[in-house]
């Protein structure tokens, strides 16, 4: 199916998204923008929707597939990870349709670590040192031959963004890994854990479009994995993120395309692994001194990163929907792409106890309108009570984004909006951006 069956170029086409969060808001928003978009669905959808919400789950893989069919869509974007780990884009395009996401095998980049390190290491592609351990006792008795922290630990499976320990000393590390492996504290995702040199730095996401043939990356953006100021705490899926970032000079993007990008797009290629949709490399900037030079991958994902998405989003000038069908049918070199020059900034807004515990069914209200175009609210985990209420439904709650000529003006909207949203116990970061503006002063 990919590369075949061309859509004619200004045909309109109905699209479906599967996800729910603040990811799938912000593309099914971009791609509802085109003029060739005749109708956005989204599967499951949340609250903050303005599109017909389609309710299947992303696990419901034959309910889905029924429906893209029934309802003629011509094309199919896949936002979480689990279905496409899942091989829902292998299904999805066995049942005839058009999908935009990569199929089970070259989602393994994400899906396990364990691939994912040692494809690097097997296509050069530079990375921290690493181990592979199925059991706990012998990945103790490797952190015994290592120097006294900090290590990462790593659970070698999907575990929602979640799965990383950085161990200030080997103690730590140990606990981290008899708690994974023994205590089974990511589930299955801990059946092997991944041990790795910690590197100093400061870390970027760089997106990047792909067809198999051609990469085509996107402005860096800087996450906020931490839940704390000052990136303290736990990690999480993502509290907040902006682009661009001072940091990702052009002569580290010249390095990082010809160090990183490119040989892992010929690594899939020898491989025989053909990847079209996004391709993410998160990336760590070592500081200076390290015994680690020049860009490193920390870690791949296999599709749009949660908030990356929420930021980018805003920033891109050309039509998302021509972009992906490119992508689909092997002509992304051809693609127009154009961004902004803007800053955009996002601040994730969650429930208390996130990312351990956490209530839902808490009543979101907002105490003021927010004039047209000063901010967006993408929505991730709400719903509608039978009151037509919206309430809680996961950790992060929804995503706040604006866009301005400079990222202290962005990141004004976007507190001022993060103020008027209310539930109980609701948290958010403070300081997201703290590192750039404290470069820019």
């Amino acid at each position: 199916m990919r590369g075949k069956n061309s859509v004619p170029p200004g045909e309109r086409i109905k699209i479906l998204v599967v996800g729910s969060g603040a990811r799938e808001h912000a593309l099914a928003w971009k791609l509802a923008q085109s003029p060739r978009a005749a109708a956005v669905k989204v599967a499951p959808g949340n609250a903050g929707l303005p599109f017909d919400m389609v309710p299947l789950a992303v696990t419901d893989h034959d309910g889905l597939i029924a429906y893209a069919r029934a309802e003629n869509m011509g094309l199919v974007v896949i936002g979480p990870e689990e279905p496409l780990a899942a091989g829902l884009a292998d299904k999805m395009e066995a049942a005839g349709l058009k999908v935009f996401g990569p199929k089970a095998a070259a989602a393994r980049l994400e899906s396990s670590k364990a691939f994912a390190k040692d494809f690097m290491a097997r296509h050069g592609i530079p990375t921290a040192e690493f181990r592979v351990f199925t059991s706990s006792v012998e990945a103790c008795a490797y952190l015994e031959g290592k120097p006294e922290g900090p290590i990462v630990v790593k659970a070698a499976g999907l575990a929602a963004g979640k799965g990383v320990i950085v161990a200030v000393d080997l103690a730590e590390a140990a606990g981290a890994v008899r708690a994974i492996m023994d205590g089974g504290r990511f589930g299955e995702a801990g059946r092997e854990v991944v041990i790795e040199d910690f590197i100093e730095g400061e870390e970027v996401s760089v997106l990047a479009f792909s067809d198999g043939r051609t990469i085509r990356s996107m402005p860096a953006v800087q996450d906020h994995k931490r839940l704390g100021e000052g990136d303290t705490g736990p990690n999480t899926g993502g509290m907040g993120a902006y682009s661009p970032v001072a940091v990702y000079t052009p002569e580290v993007a010249a390095r990082v395309e010809e160090t990183i990008i490119r040989p892992t797009l010929a690594g899939l290629a020898a491989d025989g692994l053909d990847f079209r949709g996004c391709l993410y490399f998160g990336l760590m900037l070592p500081t200076p001194g390290s015994a680690y030079q020049g860009p490193q991958v920390v870690e791949y994902n296999a599709r749009f990163g949660d908030p990356e998405t929420q930021v980018l989003m805003p920033l891109l000038k050309s039509d998302l929907l021509s972009i992906f069908l490119s992508c689909i049918e092997g002509r992304l070199k051809e693609a127009e792409i154009h961004w902004r020059e803007d800053n955009c900034a996002c601040v994730v807004i969650a429930s208390g106890g996130y990312p351990g515990e956490y209530r839902t069914g808490l009543v979101v209200t907002e105490k003021v309108p927010v004039p047209p175009g000063a901010s967006l609210a993408f929505h991730a985990g709400t719903a509608l009570d039978a009151d037509r209420q919206v309430v809680t439904t996961g950790g992060r709650v929804m995503s706040i984004t604006a866009r301005a000529l400079t990222l202290e003006k962005a990141l004004a909207k976007v507190y001022d909006r993060v103020l008027t949203i209310n539930f109980e116990g609701a948290c958010y970061r403070r300081d997201i951006g703290y590192r750039e503006l404290s470069r820019r002063k």
